[in-house]
């Protein structure tokens, strides 16, 4: 860096990034207690609500290929500011929807603008931070924004009950499923006013780089070529996906098969962001001090001890219900997050010139799967505790079938994860 850019407070960075991040999983999770009123209001049914998550899904994805690349090209603060206002009429668009095909729409929009936060906010940290500095703010950004899926289904039941307190006759578009998409909105303004106010331009004018697709798709075109890349995606994705299956049938889930009701959604993402937050502070210690190997093992053994005891659960313990029906898969997601940092640097190290355009391909190729999973996969599978026990089995499997193909396919696994590895490992994985 020749310069090092003005920022804000470490603390005030810290939260503000968080914040950005945390609109990405807080949109899917909150609107959870709102599928039966949804339902309701437009005659749908649980496959068409699976849409509200896999729209949303395919436009994250769709648009993580390119928001790295336009950052670089016409600055971090623009790209944020130009995300949170297209968010914002997304959100605005979906409390006023007056029909199911126009929530997807405005859903859509939503996705297309939600990762914009963090995907820019690492490339901010890295613009302003090196070494131990950018370790500790990342896992300070890390340690709040693991709070956003546990949150995100108790405040958006506590939404959705409000009754208009203190108005005195609030009218129908204010309340109910209205009145989360009205708290997102106004979260996010009060996020433009911070960034307008705080967030500086990080990305100097010298060192942006033209907007060229032709070159990008070039790029990405040689990075999915690759064997290497190939298997490690095929790692990362069904790892996720083995978690991730219970997350996008939460409604499923708790108001079906565990016959719990709206306020009810903590006893799933209490324990399994729990885990997920377990799983990268553990890695986090260990990072540079255990073999690449050795801790990738770990955490197979655990996702696959949790996949076993996840069927004997299911088995077992008729009619499902908590917390044995959820234990598995806290436990599961530990292991999803002793690995995933570990991969996740060998995915960026594969390419030194393309790390950013890898980390993009690998996003998007695990979005759009959770995309798949969410709106196809998933209504086939969420009638069961043991149909998703049977599934989330499988991906995990498969996921180890992949790591397998990339030790035979690879010259060399590096034996100790290095420095910029705790940064990875600090960010860890998240819930979508």
């Amino acid at each position: 860096m020749s310069s090092s850019p003005p920022v804000p407070h470490r603390a005030l960075l810290a939260g503000l990034l968080a914040a950005l991040a945390m609109l990405g999983p807080f949109c899917i999770d909150a609107i959870f207690p709102a599928f039966p009123e949804i339902e309701r209001r437009f005659g749908a049914g649980p496959v068409v609500m699976q849409q509200t998550i896999s729209v949303y899904l395919f436009a994250y994805a769709a648009l993580s290929l390119f928001v790295g690349a336009m950052s670089d090209a016409w600055g971090r603060r623009t790209v944020i500011l130009g995300g949170l206002v297209v968010f914002l009429a997304g959100t605005i668009g979906c409390a006023l929807a007056p029909s199911m095909h126009a929530l997807l729409v405005f859903r859509s929009l939503q996705g297309a603008s939600a990762g914009i936060g963090m995907i820019v906010g690492r490339a901010i940290v890295r613009d302003c931070f090196a070494g131990p500095s950018a370790q500790k703010l990342m896992a300070q950004i890390s340690l709040i924004f693991g709070l956003a899926p546990a949150l995100a289904p108790v405040v958006g039941a506590w939404l959705v009950a409000w009754d208009g307190s203190p108005l005195a006759t609030p009218p129908d578009w204010l309340v109910g499923w209205h009145a989360l998409f009205w708290a997102l909105a106004l979260f996010t303004l009060a996020l433009i006013g911070l960034c307008l106010a705080v967030l500086p331009e990080t990305h100097a004018r010298e060192r942006r780089v033209a907007f060229l697709p032709r070159t990008l798709f070039s790029n990405y075109r040689g990075i999915v070529s690759d064997r290497q890349f190939a298997a490690l995606a095929l790692v990362l994705t069904f790892n996720s996906a083995g978690f991730f299956v219970y997350i996008a049938n939460a409604p499923a889930l708790v108001l079906g098969i565990l016959r719990l009701d709206q306020n009810q959604f903590p006893w799933l993402f209490v324990p399994a962001i729990s885990g997920l937050m377990l799983g990268a502070l553990l890695t986090g210690r260990l990072a540079g001090r255990v073999p690449v190997r050795t801790l990738v093992g770990a955490g197979y053994a655990v996702m696959l001890g949790a996949s076993l005891l996840n069927l004997v659960i299911a088995f077992a313990v008729q009619p499902a219900r908590v917390p044995w029906t959820v234990l598995p898969v806290a436990i599961g997601a530990i292991g999803v997050n002793l690995v995933a940092p570990a991969l996740n640097l060998l995915v960026l190290d594969r390419f030194p010139q393309y790390r950013g355009g890898a980390s993009s391909v690998q996003a998007f190729l695990m979005l759009t799967f959770s995309a798949l999973l969410a709106g196809v996969l998933g209504p086939l599978v969420a009638h069961s505790a043991l149909s998703l026990a049977i599934t989330s089995s499988a991906f995990y499997l498969i996921g180890l079938i992949g790591w397998r193909w990339y030790r035979r396919v690879a010259k060399r696994i590096p034996e100790k994860i290095d420095g910029d590895a705790a940064v990875i490992a600090a960010a860890g994985t998240s819930a979508d």
